[in-house]
């Protein structure tokens, strides 16, 4: 089993307490570099874009309810620079990039092209750039960047149609990515048709707008979207980058897609802890059929799962003190969090949430985490979860890393 580290640096209060954007950084560098003395596999970074709480001013607010900012690293190449620069060991990632944000597919394209230039002039650098990318986190951050309906059909199929635009954009991402040239009318073409959308209602929408548009006499079954990236022939600069240095990773739940993006070069994915377990293992039988032959032979640890621990191994405490101490860390952190995402804290939602995490002493996260997890499955461990006191972040790291881990393959050998 493999493990790896999830860092949110989510400027949340936390019992009153909101530190300022200097501390939130100062914090993520120390559990960085613990992270990487205690040999967690790779670093992975939350990206957000643009103030979570200004947004809650406009007229339909995505989260109306967050209180503080849901994260503060909004450009990840230059947090990723800082990152390999103060490591030793380390992988770093980015969970995960809206393409739909800072120039789309064309301008990040450019960017991971550039970084990669420059992160492997040390030809003995092996540490690996793990990109990934989604449509975003949340709808209003990619608002600014055009990713809104152009008329009356596009507003009645959004958001099914949002989630083509992010195809779109991965087919552009990655062919640039591969080196080729790539004009927009080589592009895939969005066509829309009841298969898009969860209900007849909501498919009848979108008709009804087009008659409405186009003065149609009788619904269509098909619906033709233009492309929303709109260029002549491109090839992104800098090309002599070492392409073995990085590693993507497609934040989408979408079967399609998931086997679109390894039709033009090895792409792994995503998935979160909260996703249904036949979920995880048809993603995984699906992905050992249409994972890109670049890549070999796809493997369970290719998709990254993210638990929340709650471990307690504080000292001057009995297991069973700790055990509490954790049940009541967790329960607190997860109802702050399901309250701050939809306004409410629904008890079907937390349970359900901490169901998917790890939480009590160094033995019972240990075996929780050997009876709900595949030996060769990789977990993204969240260790500040609604949680700004560093030392104890760092020592909760540390009882994984030295107690939890090996405790773990004791378990599974």
């Amino acid at each position: 089993m493999d493990f790896d580290i999830f860092l949110s640096i989510a400027q949340t209060p936390v019992e009153g307490y909101t530190p300022d954007e200097d501390t939130m950084f100062h914090n993520f560098f120390e559990q960085l570099k613990s992270a990487d003395e205690l040999g967690f596999g790779t670093a992975w970074v939350a990206q957000a874009h643009l103030s979570t709480e200004v947004q809650k001013m406009n007229k339909n607010p995505v989260v109306p309810h967050w209180e503080g900012e849901v994260g503060l690293c909004t450009d990840f190449f230059q947090l990723a620079h800082l990152m390999f620069a103060k490591t030793k060991k380390i992988h770093v990632g980015s969970a995960v990039m809206s393409l739909l944000t800072h120039g789309g597919p064309v301008g990040i394209a450019e960017r991971v092209g550039a970084f990669l230039a420059l992160h492997g002039m040390n030809k003995n650098e092996k540490r690996k750039l793990r990109i990934g990318f989604s449509a975003g986190r949340f709808e209003f951050m990619a608002r600014p960047y055009g990713i809104v309906p152009r008329d009356i059909v596009e507003e009645s199929a959004w958001p099914a149609l949002r989630g083509q635009i992010f195809g779109e954009a991965c087919e552009i991402f990655l062919r640039l990515l591969n080196g080729e040239i790539v004009n927009s009318d080589t592009v895939r073409k969005t066509i829309l048709t009841r298969s898009n959308f969860r209900s007849d209602d909501d498919w009848d929408k979108v008709q009804h707008a087009i008659i409405d548009r186009d003065s149609l006499s009788e619904a269509p079954d098909s619906i033709t979207i233009p492309n929303r990236y709109i260029f002549e022939d491109v090839k992104n600069i800098p090309q002599a980058w070492n392409r073995d240095l990085l590693d993507l990773v497609l934040g989408s739940h979408d079967p399609q897609l998931q086997k679109d993006v390894n039709e033009l070069r090895p792409v792994k994915v995503f998935n979160l802890s909260i996703t249904p377990p036949e979920l995880i293992e048809a993603t995984h039988d699906r992905m050992s059929k249409h994972y890109h032959s670049d890549g070999g032979p796809w493997k369970r640890n290719y998709m990254p799962r993210t638990l929340m621990v709650f471990v307690n191994d504080e000292p001057n405490l009995s297991d069973s003190e700790r055990s509490k101490a954790a049940k009541e860390e967790a329960d607190k952190s997860l109802s702050s969090y399901w309250g701050a995402l939809e306004g409410t804290i629904d008890p079907m939602k937390v349970s359900k949430a901490a169901d998917n995490s790890v939480i009590g002493n160094v033995e019972e996260v240990s075996q929780q985490i050997a009876a709900r997890f595949h030996p060769d499955d990789c977990v993204m461990a969240w260790f500040d979860f609604f949680n700004h006191d560093s030392p104890r972040v760092i020592r909760n790291m540390e009882a994984f890393m030295n107690k939890v881990v090996p405790r773990v393959e004791e378990l599974i050998a």
